[in-house]
Order: structure tokens, then C-alpha cells, then sequence
């Protein structure tokens, strides 16, 4: 009889194609796939430690396994495994526990585990390829793990090592995998993606002109990238390119050049601000989505008002807003002059409200345009749902012969979920 096997992914988008690419790892004919909240023989949990609420909720999922079935084998894999392994070793019911390129052994291990850490340090000095599939529209594919960078605040570089990556081949031969399974777009993905191909004598500039000659492969999304990373060269290219998206997620963490340089960052913000500005230079319609982090020891009341001022007049998209989290073993918990929480979740409140507007302006620029859209084929209440090349969420009364499509539409008006609808063009 097959085991039934259920898995959970938390943080980031690297690690769901990690999770898609374990879970293809496993038998047909041993093992079958169950959703999470189902009974399940063994549960496997890839989990994420980039806030101390990401290592809650991983808490809160194990326990939640063990309560559903006390006999099922738990497994615990990923970053919070490779930072925190003891604790993780206390829950009861947990029998295996992997840390971040470990987490590939599972499928071998898994039948004769014992209840104990397993680590290898050595294990984050390769580069293991992965991507997404299940999702029959995109795929996130990874193709580089790890960061050098060591800001004051992460503690990626201690969970997942240095930064490291395959080569363009390899990477060419995951697409080549991805588009058998009738794949239209992939999101390339990785802890830092710029730094693609540094240590072998490639470059992310490379990487893109390679993908974007193969003809079957009709969309590209670049997940996020650094802004010192991001040069002229590239938004060039995805400018004219036929199928790089319009679509870029600039991480910024802070408008003040004082907390930049607290948090190590490795630029200014004029860097970034010229990145943006060249982006919608070439690109008018493109999505440019920023990550901030409110609340950094020393952000004082003017670094926060810088931060708004700042990101008010950026032609940004919408902002993805942290509260900043102390991580042990970093620098940042070090450091004085703590902020306090009721001051963290105010200035969250602010950019939350500030990125509902730029989110509004966004929207509102973007009606009445002709659009491709490519459709997922979930059902929602009679409708789908798809994203234009700038990442804008849209929606249309079900059918199936849309879904894995990209289909030509206008854009008509947009609710309060910030879904547009839209009129098919025939």
C-alpha cells in the first residue's frame, strides 16, 4: 500500500521550488501526494526563519501534524532546521530534521531516520538545481542559492551558506524540463540572483540572453534583484526583449542613507533611485515592486520620514513592508538604540497605507490598455484568474479553453481586491 505523503512550505520562492522538486523525487508507486490538511503517513515541513513570525508559524504547523495523526513520521527541513536544529529536535513527533541543501536527502532517508538532527556543513557549498511544477502555467526555477553579502539584519547567509550557482547549461536544461510539462512562463529565482554564474565566469546577463533565445519559452519573470545588481545592461535588454516581463521587485529596505549603511547594505539609495527611474524610463507600464524594513535599530523619526518621502516620490508599484525582527547571531541585535514595538507597527502602518496608494495610481495607469494575460486554471466562484506582463492581477468569467493561454484583453476596471476585469479581444 502507498504511503500517503503530505507537504507545507513557508517563506520564500525559492523554496517552493525546492519543495516541488523534493516531492519528484519520490515514487509513484510508494508514496502518494495528499494535501496538508488531510491525514497523512509522513508530513514534510520546508520552513523558513526570516522573521522570528516565520519560525512561529513553522512551530505552530509542526505541532499541527503531530496533532493530526500522533503515528505519521514528521520531517523537518529548511532554513529554520539548519539555524535552530535542538529546538526543533524537542517537538514531539519530529523524526527527521534537515537543514537547507540536507532537505535533498529526504526521500533516502527517510524510510530509516532517526529521531535526530542530521547536518553537513559541507552540504552548503553545492548548488542544487530545482523547480517548481504542479502549477501548470509557472514554474519558479531556481538558479542560485546562497549570499555573500552578510547584511546586519539576515540571517539567509548562515541558513543557506555562501553564494553559489550552476551554469547556464544546466540552467537550460531545467527550462528544457520545465516547458515539457507545457509550462508558458518561469520566474528565475534564487537568494540573490544577480550574482548568478560570479564564481564560474558567467554572469545574470548571460544567463538572460541564453533564455531568452529559446522560442517555446513565452514569458520570463526575474523574481527580485538587488539594485547594485540590476545594471543598465540588463533593464536594456528586458526592454526589448520578446519575452523578458516588464516586471522587476527591487529590494530597498530603507529611504535613509544612515540605516542603509547600518544594515550593510551595498549601496545608496540614489543607486536605487536610478534604477527605478531607468526602468520606467524604457519601460512606462512596468510593474516595480520594493521591499522595506520599518523599525531597524536607529531608524530614527526623520529616517523614517526620509523612508516616506523617499519612497512617495519613487514611480514605485507597491511596497512589500517588514517589521523588523531581531535574529540572533546577527550584527543588527547589537546594535543601539532599539525601536520600540507600538513605534515598529505604526511605521508599518504608514508604508502599508503609502503602498495602497502607489498600488491605486498603478492600477488606475494601467485602465483601458490592451494587455496579454496568461490564465491559471483554478475556479474561483465562477471566475479565473490570470497576470498581464506587469504582474496586474485580472479576472474573467470561467472558461477553459483560456486557461494556459495567453490571450490578448483590455483592461476595463478593477475592485477592491485589486483584480481587474477584463474584455477578451477576439
Amino acid at each position: 500500500m502507498k504511503k500517503r505523503i503530505a507537504f507545507h512550505t513557508f517563506g520564500c520562492k525559492l523554496n517552493f521550488s525546492e519543495t516541488s522538486s523534493i516531492a519528484r523525487d519520490f515514487r509513484e508507486d510508494e508514496f502518494e501526494i495528499v494535501d496538508f490538511k488531510e491525514q497523512a503517513d509522513v508530513y514534510v515541513i520546508n520552513t523558513c526563519s526570516v522573521t522570528g513570525a516565520a519560525e512561529k508559524k513553522c512551530r505552530y504547523t509542526i505541532k499541527q501534524a503531530h496533532r493530526r495523526n500522533p503515528d505519521a513520521k514528521i520531517a523537518v527541513i529548511g532554513c529554520f532546521s539548519e539555524l535552530k536544529p535542538n529546538e526543533i529536535a524537542a517537538f514531539e513527533g519530529v523524526d527527521i530534521i534537515l537543514g537547507s541543501n540536507n532537505k535533498f536527502q529526504l526521500p533516502q532517508l527517510l524510510l530509516s531516520a532517526e529521531r535526530i538532527p542530521l547536518s553537513d556543513e559541507s552540504a552548503n557549498l553545492l548548488f542544487i538545481p530545482s523547480y517548481s511544477s504542479g502549477d501548470r502555467t509557472r514554474s519558479f526555477v531556481k538558479v542560485q542559492d546562497g549570499c555573500d553579502y552578510f547584511c546586519s539584519y539576515c540571517t539567509i547567509p548562515f541558513a543557506r551558506g555562501k553564494s553559489r550557482s550552476g551554469n547556464i547549461a544546466e540552467v537550460l536544461v531545467l527550462v528544457s524540463n520545465v516547458l515539457k510539462e507545457g509550462i508558458k512562463e518561469i520566474i528565475l529565482t534564487g537568494v540573490n540572483v544577480g550574482d548568478f554564474g560570479r564564481k564560474n565566469g558567467e554572469t545574470f546577463f548571460d544567463l538572460l540572453k541564453e533564455l531568452n533565445g529559446i522560442n517555446r519559452l513565452q514569458r520570463i519573470r526575474i523574481s527580485s534583484i538587488e539594485p547594485n545588481l540590476l545594471t543598465d545592461e540588463i533593464i536594456g535588454f528586458v526592454a526589448q526583449s520578446r519575452n523578458l516581463l516588464p516586471h522587476f521587485h527591487i529590494p530597498l529596505q530603507s529611504g535613509s542613507n544612515k540605516v542603509l549603511e547600518l544594515m550593510k547594505r551595498k549601496y545608496k539609495k540614489e543607486v536605487f533611485e536610478s534604477r527605478v527611474l531607468k526602468v520606467k524610463e524604457l519601460m512606462p507600464d512596468a510593474c516595480i515592486a520594493a521591499d522595506v524594513i520599518v523599525g531597524f535599530p536607529g531608524e530614527t523619526d526623520d529616517d523614517f520620514t526620509d523612508t516616506l518621502n523617499f519612497i512617495e516620490q519613487l514611480p514605485l508599484s507597491y511596497i512589500h513592508v517588514f517589521t523588523y525582527s531581531e535574529r540572533p547571531g546577527t550584527k543588527a541585535v547589537d546594535l543601539p538604540f532599539t525601536v520600540d514595538s507600538k513605534t515598529r507597527n505604526y511605521r508599518s502602518q504608514r508604508l502599508h497605507e503609502l503602498s495602497e496608494i502607489k498600488k491605486n495610481i498603478f492600477y488606475e495607469s494601467n485602465k483601458g490598455r490592451s494587455v496579454n494575460v496568461l490564465f491559471e486554471s483554478d475556479n474561483h466562484n465562477g471566475f479565473m484568474h490570470g497576470f498581464t506582463e506587469n504582474y496586474i492581477k485580472v479576472k474573467t468569467p470561467y472558461n477553459t479553453v483560456l486557461v494556459n493561454e495567453i490571450t490578448d484583453a483590455r483592461l476595463k476596471e478593477w475592485d477592491l481586491n485589486f483584480e481587474y476585469s477584463v474584455e477578451i479581444q477576439k
